[in-house]
Parts: structure tokens; C-alpha cells; sequence
């Protein structure tokens, strides 16, 4: 009942009420043109004309608006060449919101993406190329826009994610030898492939502890029986510089796993594929099955597909999406400057450690750093009582949505997020670019901080399968947050992080809500993981009625005991960790502030908890678009390990 009465009040307060007046209607056709008026009859064929017409009528003040306006987008694939913006200027109201929606019944993509065609079976061989790759590979030449051809990291046959030509198989991957910090070099055995020494798009992943990082290879030098690299700048200082995380040596649980991947000599699978910028080709071994004379093979162009700007003093409010499938967005940082992370997926601009520990909030403290954060499908700045409701969000490189700063009351309900290399879904501030990532955040203005978010029954399966150290839901210095009911599963580290800051001073954040959502088959890769994590202190929040079940044994885990239900970090104080189901009691209080309740915790919570925990009935459909468990792959237990353990 209390669980209940929390989430109604929430989406209450959220939503608001609506005056009952009839909506304009605007429609959008791939057939349409955007000359046309835009009624059903005549409608406009893209999406961005459609949020111009509606923005004209605003301006105009037409009164056909007082019930709101409806955008409604028909079947069919939705290319764009720019992302949607949508601006101040496109702001409704509580009785006049915009809703672009699909027409009824039918499912209309939006997509950042472009198809490669023309595909041709290689004749003969390309210098580099595997012997077991001749006669199985195919060719195209790379998609160019205005004469420049589109890099890409990701390719998709049939809205199946192809591999990046790399040197293991799967999630199989080698160790390191030795890794020195002062030449800014790492020693690895020597691959089983032919010589990379000439290869100058190589690139390295390195697994540590909680993140992986990508580095571009600059040198490789061949000594026989092992290789020593070198990398590009700015990655090589920054992954040398920064103390955590760091390398891993270890007699006991192993070096540091790594892959080698992008060269055409790696491409020796079905399955496997790479694009040689240089000569504007893409080259691919199909799978089983697979015809690219008919495939649908498609790279992605555009980082976002949506940008919501408003501003801190005219956010963009009451304009919503419903029913739309999101697809394809590509992030090149990685391929310009490398990717060396801190946490959640947010990376380095600059971090070191310090020769004199110790900062004003922090006298312990021993390194500082400075964040970025990834790219995302779509992305929303000083947004205000916006929903999005029943779409997809698939097939991108990085973070699916991300509302950066100044996000208010916004409503994020029965959506599906498959797919992803990221993060699903971010919130808030992370002390990105200009903030130091130690120091509690407490801004001038409070209208930066997100607030009141509600993000309740969405489908979340393989998000952070590129960047194997992103999570579920990630939520930065927010406060009044309710993330409830969704079903998050199959994913490379965390379910939902929440804070910021690893310090239990005063901060803006509080009265955060983690309620009955079912956080299951998670840490694929990393460790020091959890279902719920958080940082610093959050006075009134609550940690409750979640189902939390079977952590993946991790192959290459710095710690392979370092795995969690719940995890409170540094800082984290002013807690309520309560009715939380999970197989077992093993949870990690770390450097904690005072004020934390945990109270029945464990497999002797109440069945009935267990079972209402994840999507709700009328959302339970969603389930059908999750990513297929492997109940072959073992999961951790206790006294051993267990395949499977029956509550999924």
C-alpha cells in the first residue's frame, strides 16, 4: 500500500491535469511532402517539418491549439540527416501539451542510420586478410555524405550487431604481461594472427576492475614471443596518469584481460566485420543465413536523433513522445581521442594523482578528475513535464537517453531499451567537464539539478555491451527521483546507480526513490558491481521492494568474490535499505555516512515483494522484446556456482 501510494503521488504530481479540449492534428507520411498543409489528407513528410508547423501555430497564438497538438507520424523508416530539434520556442502547456505519436496501430522508425549497399562476394584477397577469410568475405563500398565517407564503429546486418573484426573470440580475451606507467607502455603476449605492426587503425581494450578503456595503438613493436605498445595521445597519458581504475597485476586472480580489435588481419569469423577508411570499404563474413544480396545491413550517422533544448530560465515543457522507435546513433570519440573512463561510463578529460592528498571537501582524497560523458540517442537540456511513453530505443553506440542538466518532473513510462553500448537511460549532473568529480554539488542556482524525475515499467536488456562498464539507469546528483517497476537484465556491470561524489557531505541530493523494479542476470564483465549502487549522502531515500537475482560470474574480474546485491558506496548516507529479495545477504557497506537503516534484506523477504517487483501487469507485453537469457552461462552463489536459480 505505502509503495503504491508513493507512485501515485509521484506520477500525479508529474503528469498534472488536463483540460479536456479536442487536439489539432498534424500528420506525417514518407509519402507526404513538406509543402503540403500537414492534414491527413496532405501530410508532411518529415517529423522536423511537422514540429515547425506546430511551433508556427504557437507563435501565432491559433486558437485550433487550446487542446493541444498531435503529431501523428504513419509507418515507415524516418531517415535523418540532422537530429529533431525541438527548442523553447516548442514548449506547450499543462492544457495545451505537443504529442508526436504514432498513427494508431502502426510503428514508424526514426532512424540515424544509413544503409550500405551493393554488395559483391570479394574476388581473390585485400593485403592482410586471414586465409580462412578468403572466399567468405564480402565487399561494399563505405556510404559517403558530400564526398567524405561515414566512419563507423557499429554495423548492423538485419538488426543484428555485427563484431569489430578483433583478435579473441566472444569473451575470450588474453592478459596482459606487464604494464609501466612511466613510458606509457603495456607488454602483451604476442597475438596468433599475422603481424600488426603495420596497422594503423589497431586499436586496444583493456579490462580494469570496473570500466574498460580503449586506446588507439601507436606503436607495435615485435620482440618475438611478446609485443610492446605504445598508444596516442590524449588516452596514453590519461590512462597513465589517473589511479583508478588502473591496470590489474595479480599472481592470484590474473593480469588484466585485453582484446585487440579494427584490423582487417582480425577478421577471421562469421559474424566479424571492418571498414578500411582509407579505401572507402566495408568488409563483412556473413553469418549463417545471412544473403547481402537482400540484407538490410545499416551503419549509423547521427549521434542524436533528438535534441531537446530549453534554456534555465524557458525550458522546453509538455511536449511528448509516445510510440516511436528510436534506431541507430553512432559515438567516434573513441576513434579520435580514445576512451578512458572513471565510472558509469564517463571519461577522462584530464585525472591524476595527487603528490599532497587531500582537498578542502576531502582531506584523504588522492586524485582528481574531469569528466565527459557520452554521446546519446536522444538528449534533453532544461527539460520540464515532458513524457515519453511506449517507444524503442535500439541499436546505438553510446547512452540511449540522457537528460543533462536542469530535467523537472519529466515521465518516462513503458518503454523499451535494447541494444545499447552505454547506459540505457542518465539523469543529471555528473560534474561533467567543469567540476571536479570528487567535490558535492551544490550550485548557486538549484534549477540545474534534476528533479522530480519519474522513470517507472520500462524493459531494459543488453544496454552496455560496447562499454561493458556503463549501467542500466544512471542517475548523477539528482534528487526526488523515482525509478520504479522496470525490468532491467543482461548487462556487462551495474543495474542502477544513483549519486555522485564519494563524499558524505551536504550535497542537493535527496529523497531519492529505488522502488520494486527486478534487476536480474547483470556484471557480465565487471566487478565491484551491484543491482542498486550509490555515492554520497541522500537524506530521506529509499531502497525498497526490489528483486534483485543472478550476478554472471565474470571470466576476467580483478576480485572474482567482489560481486553484490546492494551497494552502498562512499558517502552514502541517510538510506533506507529495506524488503529488498535477493538469494542471499551479501551487500557491501563501504566508507559509509551515518543514517543508513537496512532492515530485512535477503531470500526471507516476502514472496508477494518478489512478485510484484519489475514491470506492471499492463506493461508485462514489453517482456517479449528482452534479450534472450543464456541460463547456461553460471551465475554466482555462495557455495559455489548455480546455472540458474529458478527466480527469473
Amino acid at each position: 500500500m505505502l509503495l503504491k501510494k508513493l507512485l501515485l503521488s509521484a506520477i500525479l504530481s508529474c503528469i498534472g491535469l488536463t483540460a479536456v479540449h479536442a487536439a489539432t492534428e498534424i500528420w506525417v507520411s514518407p509519402n507526404g511532402s513538406d509543402k503540403n498543409a500537414g492534414t491527413k489528407e496532405q501530410p508532411v513528410q518529415t517529423v522536423a517539418q511537422a514540429v515547425r508547423l506546430a511551433r508556427e501555430m504557437r507563435r501565432l497564438n491559433d486558437p485550433k491549439i487550446d487542446g493541444g497538438i498531435q503529431i501523428f507520424v504513419k509507418d515507415g523508416t524516418y531517415q535523418l540527416f540532422e537530429p529533431i530539434y525541438i527548442r523553447t520556442e516548442d514548449a506547450g502547456t499543462i492544457s495545451s501539451p505537443t504529442t508526436i505519436t504514432n498513427a494508431p496501430g502502426e510503428q514508424p522508425v526514426i532512424s540515424g542510420g544509413i544503409q550500405v549497399k551493393g554488395w559483391q562476394k570479394l574476388r581473390g584477397t585485400v593485403k592482410g586478410l586471414p586465409k580462412e577469410a578468403i572466399g567468405n568475405v564480402w565487399v561494399a563500398d563505405a556510404p559517403k555524405v558530400h564526398g567524405r565517407v561515414i566512419e563507423t564503429r557499429q554495423l548492423w546486418v538485419n538488426d543484428i550487431k555485427a563484431v569489430r573484426a578483433r583478435d579473441r573470440d566472444g569473451d575470450s580475451m588474453s592478459r596482459i604481461l606487464r604494464w609501466d606507467k612511466t613510458t606509457e607502455q603495456v607488454w602483451i603476449p604476442k597475438p596468433k594472427t599475422a603481424s600488426l605492426k603495420d596497422v594503423e587503425t589497431l586499436e586496444f581494450l583493456i579490462h580494469q576492475w570496473w570500466e574498460v578503456a580503449n586506446l588507439r595503438v601507436r606503436q607495435y613493436e615485435d620482440f618475438g614471443d611478446s609485443v610492446r605498445l605504445s598508444f596516442y595521445q590524449p588516452e596514453s597519458k590519461i590512462q597513465n596518469e589517473h589511479p583508478w581504475p588502473a591496470p590489474w597485476h595479480s599472481t592470484k586472480t590474473g593480469n588484466s584481460a585485453f582484446f585487440l580489435s579494427n584490423a582487417i588481419q582480425l577478421l577471421n569469423q562469421p559474424g566479424e566485420w571492418f571498414q578500411d577508411i582509407a579505401a572507402g570499404k566495408i568488409y563483412y563474413w556473413p553469418r549463417t543465413g545471412e544473403n547481402l544480396a537482400t540484407a538490410n545491413v545499416v551503419i549509423p550517422v547521427l549521434e542524436n536523433l533528438v535534441q531537446v533544448n530549453g534554456s534555465i530560465d524557458f525550458p522546453v515543457q509538455y511536449f511528448n513522445l509516445n510510440g516511436l522507435h528510436f534506431k541507430y546513433a553512432t559515438w567516434l570519440r573513441p576513434s579520435h581521442h580514445g576512451h578512458v573512463p572513471h565510472q558509469a561510463g564517463l571519461y577522462m578529460l584530464e585525472a591524476y594523482k595527487l603528490k599532497v592528498p587531500g582537498t578542502p571537501d576531502k582531506k584523504g582524497l588522492e586524485n582528481q578528475a574531469w569528466l565527459g560523458r557520452q554521446g546519446a540517442g536522444l538528449i534533453y537540456n532544461f527539460a520540464h513535464n515532458n513524457k515519453i511513453t511506449n517507444c524503442t530505443f535500439m541499436h546505438m553506440a553510446a547512452t540511449g537517453i540522457d537528460f543533462v542538466r536542469g530535467s523537472k518532473n519529466n515521465f518516462i513510462n513503458g518503454n523499451v531499451f535494447k541494444d545499447l553500448g552505454g547506459t540505457a537511460l542518465m539523469v543529471g549532473t555528473f560534474s561533467d567537464e567543469d567540476y571536479e568529480a570528487h567535490i558535492p554539488f551544490n550550485p548557486f542556482d538549484s534549477r540545474v539539478v534534476a528533479n522530480g524525475d519519474i522513470i517507472t515499467n520500462n524493459l531494459i536488456s543488453n544496454a552496455t555491451n560496447e562499454d561493458w562498464g556503463c549501467v542500466g539507469i544512471g542517475a548523477g546528483f539528482v534528487k526526488n527521483i523515482t525509478i520504479a517497476n522496470n525490468d532491467i537484465s543482461d548487462l556487462g556491470y551495474s543495474g542502477i546507480s544513483v549519486g555522485w561524489g564519494w563524499s558524505r557531505m551536504t550535497n542537493v541530493m535527496s529523497n531519492n526513490k529505488i522502488l520494486a523494479n527486478k534487476i536480474t542476470h547483470y556484471g557480465k564483465h565487471m566487478y565491484d558491481v551491484a543491482a542498486v549502487y550509490t555515492l554520497s549522502s541522500q537524506p530521506g531515500s529509499q531502497i525498497m521492494y526490489n528483486h534483485i537475482d543472478s550476478i554472471y560470474v565474470a571470466p576476467y574480474a580483478h576480485l572474482p568474490e567482489h560481486w553484490f546485491y546492494l551497494y552502498c558506496d562512499e558517502g552514502s548516507a541517510y538510506f533506507t535499505v529495506k524488503d529488498n529479495w535477493c538469494p542471499q545477504q551479501k551487500f557491501l557497506r563501504n566508507a559509509n555516512g551515518p543514517n543508513n537503516l537496512w532492515e530485512n534484506n535477503g531470500p526471507m523477504v516476502s514472496d508477494s515483494i518478489r512478485m510484484s517487483a519489475g514491470l506492471k501487469d499492463e506493461f508485462k507485453h514489453l517482456l517479449k522484446h528482452r534479450t534472450d537469457i543464456d541460463y547456461k552461462r553460471p551465475v554466482n552463489y555462495f557455495d559455489g556456482i548455480e546455472k540458474n536459480t529458478g527466480h527469473d
